[in-house]
């Protein structure tokens, strides 16, 4: 067991250990000590928002919204690691879902859905919201390295209900059987605003180029499934999330499959954006996200273990 490990075991016990207001006092002294200091993850997340706010906003106001944006992942932070102690009736009135009538629909009907998902507010505490629900819930988690911390995170979750693939390394391939799993009526989240295969589908994204993992569109397009692209967000009493959609998927008449695919993903990026811009202090991306910043050898940083890509 390495030190990366016996942090996060000590997170998950001592956190949920200690009052709320004494640990949130404490992360958010972290995140403010982060922006004093910045390091590589700060400067990215700065530049970052930089290109979701645009040139209008003055260096000021960045730097404020940097500081909230560091907040709001330190918030992330110490409530993942509260999670597991929670009750059902807390996990349910911690997270508050706008649009939860159309996946009950979904599920209902034993149609599934795909729910495409940012980087942000808490992805987590919408799972385990799910699963309280009452609703089968599948998605994937990139295989993380020490493997210790990767099946500490997969006990984390399974633990709130969550059934975890992995994105390789599984008994069968994860796509496969997320195919399975939508089919059968399940709800499948999947982070879908940064890609970690270098082989996604380059988009425009706040008016530059990036890649973006085709995973939700090829669930929709091969099982007909409903598919949302979810805003996330904080409130001062809960992680909040709203649904777009369910988007148009285009048919084969509207030409390749790949062509279809990227068609589909161009809108999911375009609905996640519109998310992003409108709570972008609850954007936790502290890693590269734009191909020119890739060709421009700036630094990138860590960034939490969550749901992954198909």
């Amino acid at each position: 067991m390495n030190l990366t490990e016996l942090g996060y075991i000590a997170g998950w016990r001592v956190v949920r250990a200690l009052p709320r207001p004494v640990v949130a006092a404490a992360f958010q002294a972290g995140a403010d000590r982060a922006h004093r200091r910045p390091n590589g993850g700060t400067a990215r997340l700065r530049a970052n928002l930089r290109r979701v706010v645009g040139p209008e906003l003055s260096e000021a106001e960045l730097d404020d919204l940097v500081k909230r944006g560091l907040r709001s992942y330190a918030r992330y932070w110490m409530e993942a690691f509260r999670l597991p102690g929670l009750s059902r009736s807390q996990i349910l009135s911690t997270f508050r879902l706008g649009g939860a009538e159309l996946l009950a629909a979904d599920v209902a009907a034993g149609r599934g859905a795909v729910v495409a998902l940012p980087h942000a507010g808490n992805w987590d505490a919408a799972g385990a919201w799910v699963a309280a629900t009452g609703w089968p819930i599948t998605t994937v988690m990139e295989r993380l390295k020490p493997e210790g911390v990767y099946k500490r995170f997969l006990a984390f979750r399974e633990v709130l209900g969550m059934e975890i693939l992995p994105t390789h390394g599984g008994s069968r391939p994860a796509f496969d059987v997320l195919l399975d799993r939508v089919r059968a009526g399940a709800v499948v989240p999947l982070l879908a605003d940064r890609d970690l295969s270098a082989r996604g589908v380059e988009v425009d994204f706040f008016g530059a180029r990036t890649r973006m993992p085709a995973g939700p569109a090829l669930l929709a397009l091969h099982t007909g499934a409903p598919l949302y692209v979810a805003s996330m967000w904080y409130e001062p009493d809960a992680a909040c999330a709203s649904l777009a959609g369910p988007l148009p998927v285009p048919g084969p008449e509207a030409g390749p499959l790949d062509q279809r695919v990227r068609s589909l993903t161009q809108l999911i990026a375009d609905r996640l954006a519109a998310g992003i811009a409108q709570h972008p202090e609850d954007w936790h991306m502290l890693q590269r996200m734009w191909l020119d910043q890739a060709r421009s050898g700036e630094g990138t940083a860590l960034s939490p273990s969550a749901p992954g890509q198909a």
